[in-house]
């Protein structure tokens, strides 16, 4: 293959959608280690805000900007601020996300709908908005934070089961449909994951939820992954070499290890 045909810039500008918290906050902070000048987005802009300052007080290069995915007015200002602040834009971490617990019967259709706008209609927005120049430039990363529920569907969750299965249908299109454009559309898919998402719910909920995977056999063992678990694998895929797609990527947490005695 010719190298300069398959070349990567030196500095390669990074998006994290929906990185106040978690695997996108984590994410910020794995990418910037690795050299990725990164511009975080969220509606928590002061946490995004916090986090930058950290990141640039550990020597990296961050800016952070307002961003909700669920407004396309937002996601194209966000992504005008950050192409100011930080050139044009290499790689995209679509991460926001929104869960709630309920029954499917009961849940309400504009939660529903809510859930599925961010989790499904924001990531659209996102490649809207960001991909074509990319397409221009012959070259790419974007990466989708998926689920383990878009391969085993979970019950009280249905909105957000829904919206990452429909997700997962959507970078499938997409990946065909950038073949030979040099753009690469990734999955990463975690299992179980400590976050703040989730967070809100009330503790009876959560029980409830819970114990509803173990009774379908969803939750074979205790262990949850670490967000850093998550952010190393997406880092890792969107290094790779030109030429080189790694997708999907399915992240889970190793059962504990039991005593032979």
């Amino acid at each position: 293959m010719s190298r300069g045909r398959y070349a990567q810039p030196e500095r390669r500008p990074a998006v994290v959608a929906g990185a106040s918290s978690g695997i996108g906050a984590e994410t910020a902070r794995a990418l910037a280690a690795a050299g990725f000048p990164v511009a975080l987005g969220a509606r928590r802009t002061d946490r995004c805000e916090e986090l930058a300052a950290a990141i640039r007080a550990e020597g990296g290069e961050a800016v952070a900007h307002p961003l909700d995915v669920s407004s396309e007015e937002s996601v194209a200002d966000f992504a005008a601020k950050v192409t100011a602040d930080l050139g044009d834009v290499e790689v995209v971490i679509s991460n926001a996300g929104l869960v709630g617990p309920g029954r499917l019967l009961e849940v309400g259709t504009e939660r529903f709908a809510r859930e599925l706008d961010v989790n499904l209609v924001g990531p659209y927005r996102l490649v809207r908005t960001f991909v074509p120049p990319m397409v221009e430039r012959r070259r790419g990363d974007v990466l989708f934070v998926s689920s383990d529920v878009a391969l085993r569907a979970r019950p009280f969750m249905s909105a957000y089961t829904a919206g990452k299965s429909g997700l997962e249908g959507l970078v499938e299109s997409l990946q065909m449909e950038l073949e030979g454009t040099g753009v690469r559309a990734s999955v990463v898919r975690p299992g179980p994951t400590w976050s703040e998402m989730g967070g809100d719910w009330e503790a009876e909920q959560a029980a409830f939820v819970l114990e509803q995977w173990v009774r379908f056999g969803l939750a074979r063992h205790p262990h949850f992954l670490k967000a850093r678990a998550i952010a190393d694998a997406i880092t890792t895929v969107v290094s790779a070499p030109r030429g080189v797609h790694i997708s999907p990527v399915d992240v889970n947490p190793e059962a504990p290890v039991e005593d032979p005695s």
